[in-house]
């Protein structure tokens, strides 16, 4: 399988089908397998890029703390799309992977033609909300330290069933990647200039407001609402999910032909 050696750290990713490229990110604690049930519907017309976030799946866990960051993670975003021959792609993930494509737009406007943005929150404008959530994410690395792998059986259906090596890439993941360090990625959605979707479970609670403000924010960003979904919504309903996603897709691929064309 292959690997992108980043400075001594190994990610893991694979590439399906041919065409438009389209990299997607999976979620906090996932891995590139909670996108099994998209793949082919997803390849057919575009090379689907899938990876492990570093710390996650078969990717490296490196020891050291510094190892994980929101810029290591856009950095490792660039880097896969340099390996696969990709100057540009449709970038998009789920939570902590849709956050990451945002971060992403934001270091490299250029490379992104579209954005899918699915069960994700922006961030936070407020200092005391972003500090509520840091908390959150530092005391789920805690637990990882002391309960292990034991934290995921209990966790929503992207993750429950997910393989890791251990969980110390986890623990550290959630300090590094997970926490944020300012308002940047909020704040740059009114500048974002590419079609954009944003996806949601409808019974994804956390995540409904945040996702009619990526809405309203996002210049022309179109919303889809996926009943009877969680936060996995791809796996909770994945005939739906595809549903939402394939016409958005199509709609870029004819607006790429056409500009081929003239």
């Amino acid at each position: 399988m292959p690997k992108l050696n980043r400075d001594g750290v190994d990610i893991y990713y694979e590439v399906h089908g041919s065409g438009p490229p389209l990299l997607l990110t999976h979620g906090y604690s996932s891995t590139s397998a909670m996108w099994q049930g998209q793949i082919e519907a997803l390849s057919k017309h575009h090379k689907l890029v899938l990876w492990d976030m570093r710390g996650h799946g078969q990717s490296d866990y490196p020891s050291d703390p510094a190892a994980y960051s929101e810029a290591l993670t856009v950095g490792d975003i660039a880097a896969l799309l340099d390996q696969v021959g990709a100057e540009k792609a449709i970038v998009g993930g789920l939570s902590l992977g849709g956050y990451m494509s945002l971060a992403f737009y934001r270091a490299h406007p250029d490379r992104a033609r579209a954005l899918l943005i699915i069960d994700t929150g922006p961030g936070f404008k407020k200092d005391d909300a972003r500090e509520v959530w840091n908390k959150r994410a530092r005391d789920t690395g805690d637990r990882f330290d002391r309960e292990g792998l034991e934290v995921l059986k209990s966790a929503s259906r992207e993750r429950s069933s997910v393989t890791h090596r251990d969980a110390s890439g986890l623990a550290h993941a959630a300090r590094g990647m997970l926490t944020q360090r300012d308002a940047r990625v909020i704040e740059s959605l009114p500048d974002i200039k590419v079609p954009s979707l944003v996806v949601v479970g409808a019974d994804d609670t956390p995540f409904l407001a945040a996702s009619d403000y990526m809405a309203a924010k996002i210049p022309g960003a179109q919303k889809v609402v996926v009943p009877a979904a969680g936060h996995a919504v791809n796996i909770d309903q994945p005939q739906a999910f595809i549903e939402a996603v394939l016409p958005f897709l199509d709609g870029l691929d004819a607006k790429l032909a056409e500009k081929a064309a003239s």
